[in-house]
């Protein structure tokens, strides 16, 4: 079968390029640039639980090199404390240029067999048929490509969302804001801060080696920022930290990022998708556009795997928007609904019914990956099955607690993602202690064995000591991108196939219908 075309070589088509072939599913990446990521200090990204576990998976090195984890989280109003946040009950945000991150998904990607880069290849068409996808590149050469799907990943300038025909509204420059990268030292040491005087804000964010990235709210459409004006901006807020005194800096980078807020209409045609920018544009009151990107390669590998390799249904592809689509709108729309009071100064509730928190903890909300402004997302469960609740809401992603597999490996649950394989969890207290030949035949486990065997999806089976809320014999049904399907009181085989069964959408369809002709030569690329 023919490979995945995934067009743009940032952070999000490299990842989803990585994500297919740790699901054994080639692919070949189209990238209009010159192969090489522009080092730009000031342009940084923040992951956040389920996003640094992924690109840990997929083998991005410079996470630990070139990555900060915030020690804490400082929020100070007009110049007082207000709050402090340390990270003791779960992992902190990391904090990482994003030249960085794309160039060690790049280093992974370079190495994976399955996966061809292919540089100064630019997109200018693509067609379909009933059985695959063609798309023709200039460049250094002029190249046609066959695939068996397309996925645009290729930023808010998406060619591929412009051949498909897709429409991108929403609103221009929400937010507008001037960024520095610089070194220093501050008086709190690999802390985050949020510092609001409204109607000003600053945040000041720790990188490796002494590096804080600054970044300062501008009003949304307003005079040019020069580099004088930058360059005050740093001084005085430097002063303000420091007693009034500016210490000494290297100033390193520095930009003005104006931010939109976009919704493609539709992210699949035929065969075709949409992901990362190419999709949306977020990212006002703390939110991550390439979190939210590189969470989209994550929920579309796996239902592109389960169609490459044994067929996949019509509704299983159309989710990949019904969930992703739903939960970036949601996004968007919590921050359109905060920010004029949060930028106004008008009452929270008005905006947020129910709401009876700060500005400042709705904005740290956003940046430390919580409430309606961050929190990862929860997709509706296909299967109605939830017969034992627990800490994690059903369709959100599973706690990473510990599993042993029947090799008798232990490893945190998060890393067996990704692998295109369901997973089923019998939490079974005193697993720790036991010996693996004890409980592969004790108990619960020869009839739940029995039961995974019979499933109509690949399925590992696991064993947990114990799950957040989740009493003895509770057994969980995982998706392959970590998000909670089902739970069920003891070994229930026809209910648990029935929620399998549900998570692939049934039965594979023979084929997908594309909404354009193929109608140029082929030539095959190896």
């Amino acid at each position: 079968m023919d490979p995945v075309i995934v067009v743009g070589a940032g952070p999000v088509g490299l990842s989803l390029s990585l994500a297919l072939a740790g699901q054994g599913v080639p692919s070949v990446v189209l990238d209009e640039g010159p192969g090489k990521d522009e080092p730009r200090p000031a342009r940084t990204v923040v992951l956040h639980a389920d996003t640094a576990a992924m690109a840990h998976r997929l083998g991005c090195a410079t996470l630990r090199d070139e990555g900060a984890y915030f020690a804490a989280w400082r929020t100070m109003r007009r110049s007082r404390p207000a709050q402090r946040i340390t990270f003791d009950d779960g992992p902190a945000p990391l904090h990482l240029p994003q030249h960085a991150l794309a160039r060690g998904l790049r280093a992974a990607a370079g190495a994976h067999p399955l996966v061809q880069l292919v540089s100064d290849s630019r997109l200018d068409s693509v067609e379909q048929d009933d059985h695959g996808v063609t798309a023709h590149t200039q460049g250094a050469e002029t190249t046609w490509w066959r695939g068996s799907y397309l996925v645009g990943c290729d930023g808010a300038r998406s060619i591929v969302r412009k051949l498909l025909g897709i429409r991108f509204p929403g609103r221009t420059a929400v937010e507008r804001h001037a960024v520095a990268a610089l070194r220093t030292e501050l008086p709190w040491p690999g802390e985050a801060l949020l510092h609001r005087s409204p109607p000003q804000e600053v945040t000041s964010r720790p990188l490796p080696d002494g590096v804080w990235r600054l970044d300062w709210l501008l009003p949304a459409r307003g005079e040019l920022v020069t580099p004088d004006t930058l360059v005050t901006l740093v001084r005085d807020t430097l002063a303000a930290w420091c007693g009034g005194t500016t210490p000494p800096y290297d100033l390193l980078d520095t930009g003005v990022h104006t931010l939109h807020h976009r919704l493609a209409r539709r992210w699949r045609d035929g065969r075709a998708f949409l992901a990362g920018d190419a999709a949306h544009l977020l990212g006002a009151l703390g939110t991550q556009g390439v979190e939210e990107g590189l969470r989209d390669a994550e929920n579309l590998a796996w239902k592109l795997s389960l169609a490459w390799h044994q067929g996949a249904s019509e509704a299983l592809l159309d989710s990949y928007e019904g969930e992703r689509r739903t939960a970036v709108a949601a996004r968007l729309r919590a921050a359109d609904q905060a920010m004029p009071a949060l930028r106004a100064g008008g009452a929270l509730r008005t905006y947020l019914p129910g709401s009876a928190r700060s500005a400042e903890s709705l904005l740290t909300d956003g940046h430390l990956g919580r409430g309606p402004l961050g929190a990862a997302p929860a997709y509706a469960p296909p299967a109605a099955v939830r017969e034992v609740p627990t800490a994690t809401e059903p369709g959100g992603p599973v706690a990473n607690v510990p599993v042993t597999a029947p090799d008798g490996s232990t490893v945190p649950l998060r890393d067996l993602l990704g692998q295109g394989r369901l997973l089923v969890v019998l939490v079974a207290p005193g697993t720790g202690v036991w010996d693996r030949r004890h409980w592969l035949g004790a108990g619960l486990m020869p009839r739940l064995a029995a039961a995974v065997s019979a499933l109509p999806v690949r399925t590992d089976l696991l064993v947990a000591d114990g799950y957040p809320g989740a009493p003895a014999h509770t057994v969980l049904l995982v998706r392959p991108d970590g998000h909670l399907a089902a739970t069920f009181a003891g070994v229930r085989p026809a209910e648990l196939y029935e929620a399998a069964d549900a998570v692939r959408a049934g039965a594979p369809a023979s084929r997908v219908p594309a909404r354009s002709a193929a109608t140029p030569p082929i030539a095959v690329i190896d």
